[in-house]
């Protein structure tokens, strides 16, 4: 990952020129075409994650909680990096304070300088203070987070990602890959929706029209699942381990149905984590991604193991080490997943946009479709179809949004250039 050095970040807030803002560069297409290839590298990891995840819970080893605590602490690595780097950097330089080292985070996004010839007297100043203003409330002219800002906001989310995690996993107890695929996956929609409540976020008519697609493919996918519990034949035999639910309520609910609302849980989880961090952070530049998620690690290493010990007291999942290779294998493949797909999902981010990356990761529902398929598990025409709203719904906000970008960016370019010849 690339790193900015020290300076300020005024000319980050500094509109481009006309010249400067028409197409991309060779380089920059190449840059675009590796962040796909890394995209869809993140797509396959985290769906062979989800089928790792179950096939070791079908084979009797059914520790939902442990398998998330072991995956969510292998963050904690990203710290090994940053650790090295500042132990070499105080052999070199001394001692220096948590408040200090605000110069060695690593942007998402790096910008191009901006030279003075680019400011304009004149009229054009009147733009200039109208644009930092507009940067500044964004968050681009804030300072970057040092460790300590960044510990702190590390731990008030860790919780929330933890639940974000477990709620998924747990739903592959339940139901198929495909299924826990889909609706995990529609947290992009509650995203939009909780965005609106925080004024982060616009809504349009393509934006209402995509959500209802996704509920309507939502509900398919529910009512397969809802049609497959009611004809034992469809089903595995049962599993005697504990679950997280009570016999009681099991009485009453198909499992199919407690892993989709799981998965329903980890989308709104997910939703809010990512809110709520665009709410506090506001701009994803000013914040070292690769020490957050280190300190994340840290914080659920250290803070969640208690809900393990509340969980094994109760006999909802008691505590076991695997007691076989292949099981060891499959924990220790899925912490390798879990630590590496993450850094690749941000450096997908750094060489396309967020935008991209958002839509692009909806391609994990026909990946894990077609996994099921292949694996030889039942896939019902309700589900395909299911998969194929929630993936219009994706790309319909996606096109939604890039149109709206792509027209104010023409109207910006158009008042630049009417400002330039007035001067």
């Amino acid at each position: 990952m690339d790193t900015l050095g020290t300076g300020t970040n005024n000319s980050r807030a500094i509109s481009k020129s006309p010249a400067g803002a028409a197409g991309k560069s060779p380089l920059n297409k190449k840059d675009y075409a590796i962040g796909l290839i890394l995209l869809l590298a993140v797509v396959l990891l985290w769906t062979t994650s989800n089928f790792v995840t179950q096939n070791l819970f079908v084979n009797g080893y059914e520790k939902p909680f442990l398998v998330t605590y072991l995956n969510t602490s292998a963050f904690s690595f990203y710290l090994i990096p940053y650790c090295i780097r500042r132990f070499w950097k105080n052999n070199k330089e001394g001692e220096k304070g948590l408040s200090g080292a605000a110069e060695e985070y690593q942007p998402l996004a790096a910008s191009e300088p901006i030279e003075d010839s680019e400011i304009h007297p004149g009229p054009s100043s009147t733009a200039l203070l109208s644009t930092r203003a507009e940067a500044l409330r964004d968050g681009e002219d804030l300072p970057p987070l040092n460790e300590r800002q960044t510990a702190e906001l590390a731990f008030a989310f860790c919780l929330l990602w933890f639940i974000a995690n477990w709620s998924v996993n747990a739903s592959l107890d339940y139901t198929t890959v495909a299924s826990a695929t889909i609706l995990s996956s529609t947290s992009g929609f509650f995203t939009l929706g909780m965005g609106r409540i925080f004024r982060v976020e616009k809504l349009t008519m393509m934006k209402i029209a995509a959500v209802f697609t996704c509920f309507t493919g939502v509900l398919l996918v529910s009512l397969s699942d809802a049609s497959q519990s009611k004809n034992p034949a469809s089903q595995n035999p049962p599993i005697t381990s504990p679950r997280p639910t009570s016999p009681e309520v099991l009485d009453h609910v198909s499992q199919p149905l407690i892993g989709d609302a799981l998965a329903l849980i980890s989308a709104v989880f997910y939703a809010l984590y990512v809110i709520l961090l665009k709410v506090r952070i506001k701009n994803e530049e000013r914040i070292d991604m690769q020490l957050f998620f280190g300190f994340v690690g840290l914080f659920n290493v250290l803070v969640c193991w208690p809900m393990g010990f509340v969980l094994h007291w109760t006999g909802v999942e008691t505590f076991e080490l695997p007691t076989q290779a292949a099981e060891w294998y499959a924990i220790v493949i899925n912490m390798a997943i879990t630590w590496s797909s993450d850094y690749l999902y941000v450096l997908a981010m750094l060489r396309t946009t967020p935008l991209v990356v958002t839509v692009g990761i909806s391609l994990t529902i026909p990946v894990a479709v077609l996994g099921d398929f292949m694996l030889k598990v039942p896939v019902h025409t309700q589900v395909i179809v299911g998969a194929a709203l929630v993936l219009v719904g994706f790309v319909a906000i996606g096109t939604d949004k890039s149109n709206t970008e792509e027209v104010t960016s023409g109207a910006e370019r158009q008042l630049e250039e009417r400002r330039l010849d007035d001067i």
